[in-house]
């Protein structure tokens, strides 16, 4: 038997030590003729999935193996063994085994599952115990020069490592393999030799491998990087891990031939391995858990039907024949699909989840659609009521697994977990694996690490590849140009750079877990897929992705947290509390007048799905008036049907006549003014116009959606017929048809935006009602980010909701809204304190009431949990001020000639009175206890200057409390500012001056490679950001600082390529504090007639001379009795315009001051 395959290889999933891609492997042997191809990756089979099914594709037998990790001893003794007598310490060999039937493939996936459950000691090990009980149907070689074999030659001579041997061939017999490698290394053919006289010694066969790691040769450098970035070492660490040289590569059959010609049978005999193994299939169909039923029902279909009309009367008061033969439709399809049980299952987690507290969504994705998940209490939407399809969800012509995902309240969402471990088992639930991928920009900064690339250099590279999620460096060598120009250029070690972080990019860098999935197996889940464990969860984790997970018969639930829902509960918790209403969100009014008033004005910020400023700009347009209205514009929000927003506005508002095309659609469009909005409708087109079953119109549904031109046109002939017989003329259907696959390519599920709507209309109901309880919870679910609560603060702000500033006495964790309307600041959102020790400070007050000063809270709190850096940052945020005897900038004032702030004594202060507390000390002597020593004295020092402090308090609360840094130059801005960041739209291509303070400034590079800014500002009525390119940037691009307070002029004009976004373009710019020089033409006194003497005159003349300059000064002299203004120039007096001289005169004369 002629020919030769490889047994070896490791794919990128051997994590940061592969370097191979599946792809390029398979490709690779498919050109050499090769018939088939091993998948042998480093303790794991992360890559099986994906090697079998594109190996399978390009027509080459994917032999699934994997080289283990194995223990030297037993797999739990997690100590490094000692081997050899130089305290060469070493926990693991490696072993290769392949499967060789679906049993071996079991077997595998057993082995390798446990070597994580069980084994894992820096690696996931096995031990002979486990190759004993598992290697029925496996292939067994004597592996690399890292084999228990091999090293044993090495380390201990040849009689030793002899028993290892016989112990192999005892256990694997025929199936035992002498595996020869060749990458000229000497400590290799030592071992070789040896090897070679076993074979003939035993008769055992011998095979020839390289130990693939990489594709070709010129890999070998990136696959190195790999390793460095692996073991974080630097590449010129003599001790690191590396490659005896750069033989690690996919030798191709000639290669192998050429290496081996004094052996040829070793590659003949891989061929006699290929034909042992037989062919796999991973594929099975959905193996459901076991639903234990109630004694009095025998089948699952039986008790899914009690339960739905047991559901079908709470919700409906009399069931219609409407609602009747759904159910009977739906329950027939489910039975007749078998997946009774998996409704059942659903049902049962869900109903736990209520029962444990946890708040479920009304629905989410097609599952809406379906009127036993509502009966069910799965969504809480009435498919009927809200005219959604059954077959949107569930194909009654084709079986294809339902997908039901549920949303819970992020505070919940492991509770309803922990009921399902616990109900099925531990063993029986798996969270699912993801891999995290090298990004071209991280690809180039860990390469440009072990590179040794300057960090400044490493970050200019990286940030010449555009900002566009999925690109890769190919397409970014295209888009920029100063990328390519660096790619091609004469600095060698940029141009290396790239050329290895192209290599490397795409590469699995490490893995993760699924934000949602969950595996439900019906059985021990091991006995289906192989699993992992991983240091973010307790739960066992699948090593296949979830993409593969239901072809491998796994049950895949995706337990979803929506944050939402914990702001709708906190929401009617304060509601109660505040005004001792009780609400269920459920049964609120939908048709309620100030909810559509709000998302008539577009107040939208901080409710669910219409906050975004696009979204907000078009309810504005709209003015929605019922549910109806905010379903459509959710799903037409979407790419591609936002283009008929405009259309189905002008209907809505009477502007343009609503054209149906056909009265047979009038149904169908009625509610969206004649615009195809959804897929339903698209749906319902097809069986009533052309007489499509239900299963059909889904099929179309489907074909649209992944522009599937074959099924596309052989429906189309058939949409053209049906359409005929009900006498519909062709160019109608053809055009109606052609309107239907436009919008089907980008068609949103209407199951799904009804649900979320409704969900949306309750946030709204509550924003319009209850405002400062509602934005209490929003800001409270937003903790996690400063920036979000400056928004949301922002937002209340503008809705004239005072927020009161954080208070050591008042704040609870969580922002509050008091019954006066106000909303209290919750210390646990300060920045930096720690969610830990603002538990421990509200118990403390709660348990033993206010905090009667400062030291009283440094005696009484835990200061194990209320350490300095709490402290700091509660001082800074202003939480101590109800303390009047000090202020902010005591707390952090060292005096002169000493070495601690007053915080820092403070704490000792506090730590020293509980030690005295719990030693209970009784001093016989009489001398005072250090108990009874006074507290520190707070030192004397001025307080933080007015934008120190409102710089801290927007650094740690994210909003300005105690005023707005643009406070100083309210004058100035008053004269010299026409607008406001909200104002850009009502000043279209007009000029404008407005002033702002810099929060952000990124400069970044075009295609071009020539730089631009983006710049994030804020004034008294919000953020704005401003773009700056070619000759703006170079001009005035320096100004953009962060900190900085700027005056600008400019103009209010459409941003590119939009229809109706305003944004404000600068071409002149000066600090805030330039402007009364740089722009005052006149300085304008107001002087009462009344108050006229000579000694007013002299004070007059006497500041105008501290402050000589060239600008005109004009002198009003007002009589308020006589209605008389009078109008004098001072040609004695021009003056240079400054605050101190507008202060002054206006403190010691009394005058009014203006400018001009």
């Amino acid at each position: 038997m002629n020919g030769f395959c490889h047994l070896h290889t490791h794919t990128q999933y051997s994590l940061l030590d592969g370097a191979s891609r599946i792809e390029n492997l398979i490709l690779k042997a498919k050109k050499n003729k090769m018939p088939a191809l091993a998948i042998t990756d480093h303790g794991n089979m992360f890559g099986v999935p994906e090697f079998v099914a594109v190996a399978q594709k390009e027509k080459i037998k994917p032999l699934i193996g994997c080289e283990f990790y194995l223990a030297p001893e037993s797999r739990f003794d997690k100590k490094a063994k000692v081997i050899d007598a130089e305290q060469d310490k070493k926990n693991f060999y490696h072993q290769l085994l392949l499967a060789k039937n679906p049993k071996g493939y079991k077997n595998l996936s057993r082995l390798c599952s446990l070597g994580f459950i069980e084994g894992f000691y820096y690696k996931p090990r096995i031990d002979k115990e486990l190759i004993t009980k598992y290697r029925d149907g496996l292939i067994a070689t004597t592996t690399c020069l890292a084999s228990e074999i091999n090293q044993t030659i090495v380390k201990r001579g040849e009689a030793e490592a002899e028993n290892y041997f016989r112990w192999w061939y005892e256990m694997f017999g025929d199936d035992f393999y002498i595996e020869i490698q060749r990458h000229d290394i000497e400590e290799q053919n030592v071992c070789n030799k040896i090897l070679l006289k076993w074979a003939k010694k035993y008769n055992v066969q011998i095979i020839a491998t390289n130990d693939i790691h990489y594709v070709e040769m010129s890999d070998a450098e990136a696959q190195d990087i790999l390793l460095c970035i692996q073991t974080g070492k630097d590449r010129d660490d003599p001790k690191r891990l590396k490659f005896d040289n750069d033989q690690f590569y996919m030798k191709t059959t000639e290669e192998m031939s050429k290496n081996f010609s004094d052996i040829p049978q070793a590659l003949e005999n891989t061929i006699e391995v290929v034909s042992k193994i037989e062919d796999i299939n991973l594929k099975k169909d959905i193996l459901l858990p076991v639903y234990q039923l109630p004694p009095d029902f025998s089948t699952e279909n039986e008790y899914l039907k009690h339960l739905t009309y047991l559901g079908a009367k709470a919700r409906y008061d009399v069931l219609t024949d409407e609602q009747t033969k759904r159910l009977e439709f739906e329950l027939e399809v489910i039975s007749r699909m078998g997946f009774a049980g998996y409704f059942l299952i659903v049902a049962d987690f869900v109903k736990a989840a209520k029962e444990l507290n946890v708040k479920v969504g009304p629905g989410r994705g097609s599952a809406a659609g379906s009127i036993i998940a509502f009966c069910l209490g799965i969504t809480n939407i009435d498919p009927i009521k809200y005219d959604l399809l059954f077959e949107r969800f569930l194909n009654p012509d084709r079986i294809s697994m339902p997908d039901i995902d549920i949303d819970f309240d992020e505070k919940g969402r492991e509770k309803v977990i922990e009921y399902v471990v616990k109900k099925y088992g531990k063993n029986q639930v798996a969270q699912i694996i993801t891999y995290g991928t090298m990004a071209p920009r991280l690809a180039i900064r860990d390469v440009s690490r072990i590179m040794k690339v300057k960090l400044e250099d490493a970050d200019y590279l990286a940030k010449l590849v555009p900002e566009r999620p999925g690109i890769t460096l190919p397409e970014a060598y295209k888009e920029s140009a100063e990328l390519k120009k660096v790619k091609d250029g004469k600095n060698a070690i940029f141009s290396k750079t790239l050329e290895l972080a192209e290599k490397l990019e795409g590469s699995p860098r490490h893995t993760s877990l699924h934000a949602a999935g969950i595996i439900i197996a019906p059985s021990d889940i091991i006995e289906h897929v192989p699993i992992c464990t991983s240091k973010d969860s307790e739960l066992f984790v699948t090593q296949y992705e979830h993409k593969f997970l239901e072809s491998s018969g796994m049950l895949k639930m995706d337990f979803l947290g929506l944050k939402t829902l914990n702001i709708i509960e906190d929401s009617l918790l304060l509601i109660k509390k505040n005004y001792g209403v009780e609400i269920d969100i459920d049964k609120i009014p939908l048709d309620d007048p100030r909810t559509f008033e709000l998302y008539q004005r577009a107040e939208t910020i901080g409710t669910f799905q219409f906050e975004s400023e696009p979204m907000r700009k078009h309810l504005s347009a709209l003015k929605p008036t019922n549910v109806e209205d905010l379903i459509a514009m959710n799903a037409l929000y979407r790419p591609g049907p936002m283009d008929s927003i405009p259309e189905y506005i002008r209907r809505k508002n009477g502007l343009e006549k609503t054209d149906f095309t056909h009265p047979l659609i009038e149904p169908f469009l009625k509610s969206t003014y004649g615009v195809i909005v959804y897929q339903e409708q698209v749906m319902k087109i097809s069986q009533t116009l052309a007489g499509f079953t239900k299963g059909e119109a889904d099929v179309l549904r489907k074909a649209m959606s992944k522009r599937d031109k074959p099924k596309l046109e052989s429906m189309r002939e058939k949409f053209i017929k049906g359409c005929g017989e009900n006498k519909i003329p062709n160019k109608i259907a053809e055009d109606l048809f052609g309107r239907m696959v436009k919008f089907g390519e980008y068609g949103f599920n209407r199951s799904h935006s009804a649900a979320y709507s409704v969900l949306a209309y309750q946030t709204g109901y509550l924003k319009a009602n209850y405002l400062s309880e509602y934005m209490s919870s929003v800001l409270t679910w937003n903790m996690s980010s400063i920036e979000k609560i400056a928004f949301f603060l922002d937002e209340c702000k503008a809705l004239k909701v005072e927020t009161l500033g954080p208070d050591i006495n008042e704040s609870d964790y969580k922002f509050i809204a008091k019954p006066t309307k106000e909303i209290r600041y919750g210390l646990g959102a300060i920045k930096g304190a720690g969610e830990t020790a603002i538990t421990e400070i509200v118990k403390e007050r709660e348990l033993n009431g206010p905090f009667s000063d400062y030291f009283d809270f440094v005696k009484r709190v835990n200061q194990k949990a209320v350490n300095k850096k709490c402290i700091d940052c509660l001082a800074y945020a202003g939480a101590f001020d109800c303390f009047k005897e000090i202020h902010r900038a005591q707390y952090f004032f060292i005096a002169p000639g000493e070495e601690q702030n007053f915080i820092e004594k403070s704490i000792q202060y506090g730590n020293s009175v509980k030690a005295q507390k719990n030693q209970k000390h009784f001093n016989l002597f009489g001398e005072k206890n250090l108990y009874d020593a006074p507290p520190p004295t707070p030192p004397s020092c001025p307080p933080f200057d007015r934008l120190t402090k409102l710089k801290f308090e927007k650094d740690y609360i994210g909003f300005y409390f105690s005023g707005h840094p643009l406070d100083e130059f309210i004058r100035e801005i008053s004269i010299f500012c026409n607008c406001k960041s909200n104002e850009f739209e009502r000043f279209q291509n007009r000029e404008v001056s407005l002033a702002g303070l810099v929060t952000k400034v990124a400069v970044k590079t075009d295609k071009n490679g020539n730089s631009f800014g983006i710049y994030e500002l804020e004034d008294y009525k919000g953020h704005f950001s401003i773009m700056l390119f070619n000759e703006d940037y170079l001009k005035i691009g320096h100004y953009f600082v962060p900190g900085k307070l700027l005056w600008m002029k400019g103009k209010s004009q459409l941003r590119y390529k939009t229809a109706n976004y305003w944004e404000f373009r600068p071409y002149q710019v000066y600090l805030l504090q330039e402007i009364l020089q740089k722009l005052t033409r006149i300085v304008k006194v107001k002087v009462s007639y009344k108050s006229i003497t000579n000694n007013s005159i002299e004070k007059i003349e006497s500041i105008l001379t501290r402050f000589p300059g060239k600008c005109p000064l004009k002198i009003n002299l007002i009589d308020m009795d006589e209605k008389m203004d009078l109008e004098l120039f001072s040609r004695k007096f021009p003056i240079e315009p400054q605050k101190e001289l507008f202060e002054t005169l206006e403190k010691e004369i009394g005058v009014v001051v203006g400018f001009e």
